[in-house]
């Protein structure tokens, strides 16, 4: 049968509503429990799977799919309303998929704002002057507004000097207060009361705010310079102050976008940061809100000192065209230092240790506006052999306390441009996955450049994931190598730390060598006695690829070797099978780095039988104690191994350790999706049972399956009699009225909680077991008097109308009943016939506490068409 599939709620639901398309609504309050149960029907059982849309990006659900039957959420938050979807699959026609829509209701704090008129006076309130209260809330639903001055409530119309509105364009979640000329009867307490009209139990929410001759819009002042620099590891205290605003302005520091450091100090206006870093650096603004008018902003920037990055590129002759440097020709030595703040830094030049005066023939020039910022260049006009010797550039900063850098250049007859070349034998690079490998460059010229290694492959990043990476010595280390790293590797020289010329660059080619990779990796094969088996093993990858050799065992023993020549798999098949050919067949393809293997398990073991659920649970006997139960199964694919023989069957009570075992023959062989029946009697009512069914072939045993059985009296509308129990969770196809109040409730003696309601409710069902079921109310808080609850029972038919004569339709309508305590109100059966809505007087009624104790109602009902 091919799957179908319905989902039940049995968590703390304010209400559920159908929607058109068959979809439903539910709905909960924020911080309550979802519970969303999918049941199906379907042979072989189907697969469940739930999943979410509509959900905000922070809710990735969709990402973590829940596979299990009840789909729970505690603690529920807004986010995560949205629409779920269960979706159930056994291989059979197209997947089941129902949906249900999950609305999260809440209501937060309201807050009220003050606004002046544009353009009038913004120091305080006082007469003449229009002002507006505006009240803002989240909520789903949409949320109410009502205001009170005082004790008395503001409505549109009651009073001249005061207008209510919404403005369109907030969609009615912002309600203003506007009082026009302000009154000295203005002067008072506004309460804005918010409200979703008791939806789901969330009660108002208010707040007051008292308007006054004083009110005004907050002002501040900061007591600190702007910009502040500071050194690294100095403590910088900011103070904010409040220098009007009424009621008084609460403030805040906030720190551009980002958070505030970790280390921060917060005393009301005043903000410390302890010994402060580059990090720390950044904007800092002071904020003071009161609710009335805007709130104040003022803004101080901190600048921590540092100096960064030092590095030095030479220049030779721009006039002629090879790159060395000769006596009689210009040079040029640039220096470039990242410094904070910038206009703080100065540099100076030294010569062999000794301080460098700019001249005719040593020119020195700062901050080159050709070049980056924070440059300094040297240059020597008509080099002489004189001007041979080390250069050194000082950066420092006027403000003081940050180490100076210094930048040694060597210029000398020896001082020549890079070379790269790659070490003989070493590229192409061949290595192992898993291994370390150096890649080399050497590199020749004075001064020695730094080298970048990069791929040749610019979509391709390096080894730590970064696209570029410095090395000083020329060698680029991988530790770990894998096959992904394969590929043309570019070494080059920087632009910095040496000549200002060309990069020069050279490739290394690396060559990764690894394992074969096979499938299928593990594979059970199921096969009888005397049949063939072929098994398969494929190479997907490998390298280096020609030199491929396999082999083939079963339990340690070689069955057979051989090499790959150009197919891409190799294959064993076992013409008839034996006894002793059943096992663990290997697999193992081999090239230089190392082994590829495909597991088979070959087995005579037969396949689990599959139970059959959708036929209906108990077999009804008229009998008090005891029930009997039609075990329905089939077997998944009886023809693969050999014949079944018989079936073993296990059985025991739930709770209990020991099973009892018999054995079922099986005559003949069984067909694919062949409905084997075997009835079960003497169970004990209302007891669970645990069955397990295993199949047995000339092999020995097969895999095993295992169902509970759970009682409840038998159910058929159609026949004479109906019987329920509620022992099963669909409640005998009953089901809860959408219109009225609350809903029944489907519990056990052993699971309801009796702490809060002792002196109510049942101890046992009406056959005496804490662990047999029954429809229950619950009478107590949130319930008010006059709230209702409505079981309906399936739609009965009845036989037609007898053409020759009058039928007797007559119908005997008994059942169980458990009044107890103070408050249990009426119970009413009414009798509901086709095509009514509605119905006017039961046809029972008892109303009022009954004692403790299970009785019986009985109640003749005649029927002239179906009714529930």
């Amino acid at each position: 049968a091919p799957p179908s599939v319905r989902i039940v709620h049995s968590g703390q639901a304010c209400n559920i509503e159908e929607e058109r398309y068959t979809e439903r609504v539910y709905t909960i309050k924020e911080g309550e429990t979802l519970e969303l149960t999918c049941l199906v029907t379907g042979h072989p059982r189907p697969q469940i799977r739930w999943t979410k849309t509509a959900g905000s990006a922070s809710d990735r659900f969709q990402d973590s799919s829940v596979f299990n039957e009840t789909l729970r959420i505690s603690k529920i938050q807004r986010h995560q309303g949205g629409r779920y979807y269960c979706k159930a699959e056994n291989g059979l026609g197209s997947p089941a998929i129902k949906s249900i829509r999950v609305d999260v209701y809440y209501l937060d704090d309201p807050s009220v704002t003050v606004h002046q008129s544009i353009g009038e006076a913004k120091e305080q309130f006082y007469y003449e002057r229009t002002v507006f209260l505006r009240c803002v809330a989240n909520s789903n639903p949409p949320v109410r507004y009502s205001w009170r001055r005082g004790r008395d409530v503001l409505s549109q119309g009651s009073d001249k000097g005061v207008e209510i509105y919404e403005p369109f364009f907030t969609q009615g979640e912002t309600k203003i207060l506007k009082l026009k000329n302000l009154r000295p009867q203005d002067y008072a307490n506004y309460s804005c009361i918010a409200s979703v009209r008791n939806v789901c139990s969330i009660p108002d929410k208010m707040v007051v705010f008292r308007l006054s001759n004083k009110t005004a819009s907050p002002s501040i002042k900061l007591l600190v310079e702007d910009p502040i620099v500071v050194n690294p590891g100095e403590t910088v205290t900011l103070v904010c102050i409040t220098s009007g605003g009424e009621p008084t302005p609460t403030l805040t520091w906030v720190r551009g976008t980002e958070t505030l450091p970790q280390k921060s100090v917060l005393n009301r206006g005043t903000l410390t940061l302890p010994a402060i870093t580059s990090e720390d650096a950044g904007i800092y603004s002071c904020v003071a809100n009161n609710n009335v008018g805007n709130p104040a902003k003022k803004s101080t920037t901190i600048i921590v000192r540092a100096l960064k990055k030092g590095r030095f590129w030479i220049t030779p002759d721009p006039y002629h065209n090879d790159d060395n440097i000769q006596i009689g020709r210009e040079v040029k030595i640039s220096c470039q230092v990242e410094a904070t703040p910038p206009e703080e830094l100065a540099f100076s030049w030294l010569k062999n240790g000794r301080p460098l005066r700019s001249s005719e023939r040593m020119v020195i020039t700062q901050t080159d506006p050709d070049a980056s910022p924070g440059t300094t260049n040297l240059d020597i006009i008509d080099l002489k052999f004189t001007d041979f010797g080390t250069y050194t550039c000082m950066a420092s900063l006027k403000g003081g306390g940050i180490a100076d850098i210094s930048i040694d250049v060597n210029i000398s007859s020896t001082t020549v441009p890079p070379k790269l070349s790659i070490p003989s034998g070493k590229s192409p690079l061949v290595t192992r996955e898993g291994d370390t490998v150096e890649l080399q460059c050497q590199v020749t010229g004075k001064p020695k450049p730094i080298i970048l290694w990069s791929r040749v492959d610019k979509e391709a990043p390096m080894p730590d994931g970064s696209m570029e990476t410095e090395s000083y010595d020329g060698i680029l280390r991988i530790v770990n190598v894998s096959r992904e790293m394969t590929g043309s590797y570019r070494c080059q020289t920087s632009q910095y730390n040496g000549f200002n010329v060309k990069p020069r660059e050279t490739v290394v080619e690396l060559i990764v060598q690894y394992p074969p990779t096979v499938e299928p990796m593990f594979t059970e094969m199921r096969q009888g006695l005397g049949r063939n088996i072929v098994m398969n093993c494929r190479v997907l990858r490998a390298y280096p690829s020609r030199v491929l050799s396999y082999e083939w065992r079963l339990a340690g023993r070689v069955l057979r070797t051989g090499h790959f020549d150009s197919q891409d798999s190799t294959e064993y098949s076992v013409s008839s099978l034996a006894r002793e050919g059943y096992g663990v067949y290997n697999c193992s393809i081999m090239n230089e780095a190392g082994t590829g293997r495909c597991s088979f398990l070959v087995t005579g073991q037969a396949y689990a039988p599959e139970f059959y659920y959708d036929t209906y649970n108990p077999l009804w006997q008229n009998r008090l104690r005891v029930y009997s139960y039609s075990l329905q199964w089939t077997q998944m694919n009886p023809n693969a191994v050999d014949r079944i023989l018989a079936y073993r069957l296990g059985i025991r009570q739930a709770g209990q350790q020991r099973w009892w075992e018999q054995e079922i023959p099986v005559n003949g062989m069984i067909q694919k999706g062949e409905l084997i029946t075997y009835n079960l009697s003497e169970l004990i009512k209302p007891e669970a049972y645990e069955v397990r069914l295993t199949p047995i072939t000339k092999f020995g045993e097969g895999d095993s399956t295992i169902r509970m059985i759970k009682y409840s009296a038998p159910m058929n509308p159609h026949l004479r009699n109906f019987h329920c129990g509620f022992e099963e969770d669909p409640i005998c196809m009953f089901t809860q009225e959408k219109s009225d109040n609350f809903d029944w409730t489907r519990q056990s003696a052993s699971t309801r909680d009796t702490k809060y309601t002792p002196n109510t409710g049942p101890t046992t069902d009406r056959s005496g077991s804490k662990q047999g079921f029954y429809m229950y109310i619950e009478t107590s808080r949130p319930r008010l008097e006059g709230e209702k609850a409505r079981l309906m029972s399936p739609t009965f038919n009845i036989a037609p109308k007898n053409p020759y004569g009058a039928i007797n339709s007559a119908y005997c309508f008994s059942f169980y009943y458990h009044m107890y305590g103070k408050h249990i109100g009426t119970l009413n059966a009414y009798l509901r016939l086709k095509g009514q809505t509605t119905v006017d007087s039961p046809v029972w009624s008892l109303s009022g506490n009954q004692g403790e104790h299970w009785r019986l109602a009985t109640a003749n009902i005649h029927p002239n068409t179906s009714f529930q």
